[in-house]
């Protein structure tokens, strides 16, 4: 007769997850190197200031500069973003620099705002925008409409 030996343990029914930690181990070692490889950014300074209340309305002057597709301009001076009505205009870039750094120096938190055709070249647009900051206009904003 066949005698079975006899186990002082009986069968084990647990799983065996060696492996299973092995292949986490890897997978956070991966990510742990690769985690700062995925961060990009560009190192900027800041400037630093207090921040002040914003003027009334009423109080606020806004120059809307509009620029032509022929390379002209003309603009509106008032208290809101005005693209209707026209204050006055100028031809060239050097004499809309004149006209409106005086408006910009009789006040010097005068609001400038520049907007333009669509079909205007973006070289007169740019050279605009050079010729306010020449003429000492320190406060600019660009208007887009929406399609």
């Amino acid at each position: 007769m066949l005698v079975r030996p006899t186990h002082k343990h009986g069968l084990k029914a647990e799983m065996n997850v060696v492996p299973y930690i092995d292949v986490m181990l890897v997978l956070l070692v991966i990510f742990m190197v690769t985690a700062p490889m995925l961060v990009q950014g560009v190192q900027i300074e800041l400037p630093k200031v207090a921040a002040e209340a914003l003027p009334a309305p009423g109080e606020q002057r806004i120059v809307t500069l509009s620029v032509k597709d022929d390379g002209s301009f003309y603009w509106n001076l008032g208290s809101e973003v005005d693209i209707e009505s026209q204050t006055d205009s100028a031809p060239s870039k050097e004499a809309m620099r004149e006209k409106i750094a005086a408006i910009v120096a009789a006040n010097p938190q005068t609001q400038v705002y520049v907007r333009a055709d669509q079909h205007a070249d973006y070289a007169s647009v740019v050279a605009g925008i050079a010729e306010l900051q020449r003429g000492g206009v320190s406060r600019l904003g660009l208007i887009t409409e929406a399609p």
